[in-house]
């Protein structure tokens, strides 16, 4: 198990997120990676208060995968985990396995909402694999979802659909992330509604 130290909230809002990048030719060094970069832009714009996070970029090995997954969340107390890659039908795309290895809880309806978004750009969309799960520690539980892997893809998932005139055409995810951290006992997370309108039932908004 990794040594590292678990990580400390600097404001009691703030959102503390593991990123982990999975491809065995950006872990190599063989191209630069684009997913995690992404992920930190997105959430630094979309986010009202600045996430602290934590970057992983690691191989196609199931085992590195799942442990770690652990390490974010058991060790570093991540709140939520975004990962990218290895979702597809291929022999090495095993991040969906090892992301079910750790749950306690699936949460299918990520995944679902993730391929309806794909759809409308890709018919291809329905060859992917995408996850999301809770896993439970002792003292506190984590948001883990598996994302695409292309930073276009990231951010239509994440953000939605959108017409000229910024209404929703289909919800993006992150929609939903914020209740969800809420409901697991995670920060309050706030988002710029301009990029993504968070749902929260009127009884769990703060006043």
């Amino acid at each position: 198990m990794s040594t590292s130290l678990r990580l400390v909230r600097t404001h009691p809002d703030e959102l503390l997120v593991g990123l982990v990048s999975v491809s065995d030719r950006a872990s190599s060094g063989t191209y630069e990676d684009q997913g995690i970069p992404a992920l930190q832009g997105w959430l630094g714009d979309v986010l009202v208060q600045p996430p602290q996070c934590a970057a992983r970029l690691i191989p196609d090995d199931p085992q590195q995968i799942s442990a770690t997954l652990i390490e974010l969340v058991d060790v570093l107390g991540c709140d939520l985990v975004l990962t990218t890659g290895g979702t597809g039908p291929a022999r090495r795309d095993v991040t969906p396995e090892a992301t079910l290895a750790v749950a306690t809880k699936e949460m299918p309806g990520f995944g679902e909402q993730m391929r309806q978004i794909s759809l409308k750009f890709v018919p291809t969309a329905i060859l992917s694999r995408q996850v999301a799960v809770i896993r439970e520690a002792s003292d506190h539980a984590a948001l883990i979802i598996n994302l695409p892997g292309q930073p276009k893809a990231i951010k239509e998932t994440l953000e939605g659909l959108k017409d000229a005139d910024g209404n929703v055409l289909v919800a993006g995810i992150f929609a939903a992330v914020p209740y969800c951290i809420d409901l697991i006992g995670g920060p309050y997370v706030e988002t710029r509604k301009e990029r993504v309108a968070a749902f929260r039932p009127k009884s769990a908004i703060r006043p």
